[in-house]
């Protein structure tokens, strides 16, 4: 019941924050201001949220190590790359807005909100450097076909997996987002975003061959 308690703590505040930056914008509205509609102390406010961009954040903090729990409850047999192309396959589907495929007026405007920010931009790469180490972690403990041959301390391979999969992802969102924001509608955008997730998903698989020469 603590734990329901602080994670509606955590979605009161954070929607509250979200609302005046997209009512007033992000600069033009102090911690202390959203303290306030969401009646709560300052500092309490920062027991829960560091910083004020992270109360904008927030609403991706599910996501943070999603790829990695996609990795980590694959079924047997399938590997991490088919597991991971499949669940963003799926995520375009059903239009959830971390693929950028969601043409809802609100998503829209909050996408606008987070890429038309600068602090927002920067504070959001430090949330992809943690999806990055987690889906490492995942990757790194799931070896290769000799022992302990991805799982040594100083390994890169699962990095370097990591980071080019965690990329992809984030590039394909943008792409979609883009395009919606240019006056497509996510129905129409569909079939070439899951084109280019398919050949994005390929070019994870074979490396960087067609560059290669």
């Amino acid at each position: 019941m603590r734990e329901r308690k602080k994670q509606r703590m955590y979605r009161t505040i954070s929607e509250t924050a979200i609302s005046l930056f997209l009512e007033r914008g992000f600069d033009q509205v102090s911690v202390a201001d959203v303290a306030a509609a969401a009646e709560v102390s300052k500092p309490t406010l920062f027991r829960y949220f560091p910083a004020k961009e992270d109360l904008v954040l927030h609403r991706f903090a599910d996501h943070e190590d999603e790829a990695a729990r996609v990795v980590r409850g694959r079924p047997a047999g399938q590997s991490p790359l088919d597991a991971l192309h499949q669940h963003f396959l799926a995520g375009l589907e059903r239009r959830d807005p971390i693929t950028g495929l969601n043409d809802v007026p609100g998503v829209l405007a909050f996408q606008r909100l987070l890429y038309g920010t600068p602090s927002l931009v920067a504070r959001m790469f430090e949330y992809i450097s943690r999806s990055e180490e987690a889906l490492t972690t995942a990757l790194s403990a799931i070896g290769g076909p000799e022992p302990d041959d991805l799982t040594a301390p100083d390994d890169v391979t699962p990095r370097l997996a990591a980071g080019q999969i965690i990329a992809v992802q984030r590039i394909l969102g943008q792409d979609n987002w883009r395009r919606i924001e240019g006056g497509a509608s996510a129905d129409e955008v569909y079939p070439g975003a899951v084109a280019a997730a398919d050949r994005a998903f390929a070019m994870l698989r074979t490396g960087l061959a067609p560059y290669a020469g």
